[in-house]
């Protein structure tokens, strides 16, 4: 029989992002005990927390769950590569730490689908109370929250020429891309602590780890959810060769994300019945959108040589960045997070107001994440599609919890090809960027695409074999109003009383930008619902499932 350690109040399955928010905010009743359960190791590599060890943490197989994709067929077959984030922390320990809340008509768009309370007046609240902006707190930022938000310390000179020729373009200079307006051009504010990373295990869990209310396991694998009477009661892991169980009294809250959780529920029988019977899981509720509305943001990367290799992080060594970050006060490149500039823009099959392609800039050569390292020294620019019409899905591979789920993202598979469109767009963009006056003294030759006088169809060629994703997997566990969503707008398991998700997988469409921001203040929305600080109003009935009007109370 499996051991049963004592009951806990609240169980918090994954570590990461949303994970490290809740156990904060929970524990801060001391009355209240939660467990937080994590499936990889404490986040005690150096690499994590200098900004430039970035680089080092790729393909790291200890803190990365290290997924591929199932062959793309739009992308010649090939099996993409995902990342993410098995650390305390989860990808917030192993991002390039760019903070992005994305436009405020993202959170509008989520309401309108039916994600009631889920808009940017209600939204940014939650941001702000995360947010410890070093540059001070204004209507739009917060100047006091746990998660430390910080401009630079140090920025390659190249990426100032970036953001010249950006601006050589007609895009704006932009300051602050989380203000009244995104678009334009300029440095990002990063998640960092002076000089630090400042990843969500650092800014929430590292302060509650002295209460005793929460206890905190690495290494724990959760292989289902117990389910009785219609209830999740706790959950089946493994920890250390230990089968064992333990039980909530009030809720189990899965914050894996865009990948795990929806598997994680497959595993506990709530998912499409086809396929769970398939895998020989008894079906506990029929639901066909766990694991469907995968989304994702495709990004094309242009490369040119640079003629002055000494700009180039290309040839920063390692020991020497690592000397000097951690013997001089955090300073010199290794405080860099690599990708340190960037851009919004409006393209000119823009469907409406938002910006729709979204840019990083790179003082180096990055090929395949950084995995293939090539000869000499260069430049990158990073160009991605910010709302793909195209829609994956997530599936059981198996039904062993240590088995990975099956990823088929279905990158450019929208019916009216939109999607190429865009990252057509994205390509002639880049090249009409490297193009400009302000790189003339650092342009060297092509590397990707290799040749300046590419056509069309040459540059869908180049996209279809070389294309990756920048990490934003979102929407497996869409929220909405109707009875195919898979959470209601109070993130409550359709069909299972005490049962939630926290994390990306819950988002009903992408937003425009990188995701890990958003993801925090879900999280920390979330804890207010969960404690009852939100409260309800009289509703129409619904759909299906849980129902309720949301008004945020003192």
């Amino acid at each position: 029989m499996p051991e049963t350690p004592a009951p806990y109040d609240y169980i918090i399955v994954g570590a990461g992002s949303a994970g490290c928010v809740l156990a904060n905010r929970l524990t801060e009743d001391p009355a209240v005990r939660v467990l937080l359960l994590e499936a990889g190791p404490r986040d005690w590599n150096p690499f994590i927390h200098m900004p430039a060890g970035l680089a080092k943490l790729v393909g790291r197989k200890g803190i990365n769950w290290n997924y591929d994709t199932a062959p793309e067929p739009q992308l010649d077959n090939r099996r993409l590569w995902w990342p993410r984030g098995k650390v305390l922390g989860g990808s917030s320990s192993i991002n390039a730490m760019c903070y992005i809340r994305g436009a405020q008509a993202d959170y509008d768009e989520w309401a309108a689908l039916g994600a009631e309370g889920w808009d940017w007046q209600a939204v940014l609240p939650y941001f702000k109370r995360s947010e410890g902006n070093t540059r001070g707190a204004d209507a739009l930022h917060g100047g006091d929250g746990p998660l430390t938000v910080s401009d630079l310390r140090y920025v390659n000179p190249l990426s100032q020429v970036f953001i010249d020729a950006a601006q050589q373009t007609g895009l704006p200079h932009n300051r602050d891309f989380n203000g009244a307006e995104q678009l334009g051009a300029g440095l990002y504010q990063v998640t960092q602590r002076e000089g630090a990373r400042c990843s969500s295990a650092l800014a929430y869990l590292e302060p509650a780890r002295a209460r005793l209310n929460l206890h905190v396991e690495t290494g724990a694998l959760v292989q289902r959810v117990l389910i009785e009477g219609g209830r999740a009661t706790g959950v089946a892991y493994r920890l250390r060769g230990r089968a064992l169980q333990a039980h909530a009294g009030r809720e189990v809250l899965l914050c894996g994300g865009a990948i795990n959780s929806p598997q994680l529920l497959m595993l506990s029988g709530i998912g499409p019945a086809g396929d769970l019977r398939r895998h020989g899981i008894d079906v506990r509720v029929d639901a066909p959108g766990v694991g469907a509305n995968l989304q994702d943001h495709l990004d094309v990367c242009t490369l040119r040589h640079c003629t002055q290799p000494h700009l180039s992080y290309d040839r920063a060594g390692d020991l020497g960045v690592a000397y000097r970050y951690y013997l001089h006060g955090h300073s010199g490149p290794g405080s860099s997070n690599i990708a340190e500039a960037g851009g919004f823009v409006r393209s000119s099959l823009a469907t409406d107001a938002r910006p729709d392609i979204q840019l990083h800039f790179v003082p180096a050569m990055l090929d395949d994440h950084g995995r293939h390292r090539l000869k000499g020294d260069g430049f990158t620019v990073h160009a991605c599609y910010l709302r793909p019409r195209s829609r994956g899905r997530i599936a059981l591979a198996s039904a062993d919890p240590g088995e990975p789920a099956r990823i088929e993202a279905n990158y450019l598979s929208d019916p009216d090809g939109f999607d190429l469109k865009m990252m057509l767009e994205c390509a002639k963009l880049s090249r009409a960027l490297f193009a400009q006056k302000a790189f003339d003294p650092y342009r060297g030759a092509p590397i990707f695409p290799a040749r300046d006088d590419l056509d069309d169809a040459q540059l869908v060629a180049f996209i279809r074999a070389k294309a990756e994703t920048i990490y934003h997997p979102v929407g497996t566990c869409r929220m909405g109003g109707d009875a195919a969503s898979v959470v209601d707008p109070e993130l409550r398991v359709r069909g299972v009383e005490a049962l939630r998700v926290i994390d990306a997988s819950v988002m009903p469409t992408l937003i425009g930008g990188n995701t890990n921001a958003p993801t925090m203040m879900i999280a920390e929305r979330a804890s207010d619902l969960i404690r009852g600080k939100i409260a309800r109003r009289a509703a129409p009935a619904a759909a299906a499932g849980h129902d309720a009007r949301l008004a945020v109370t003192a």
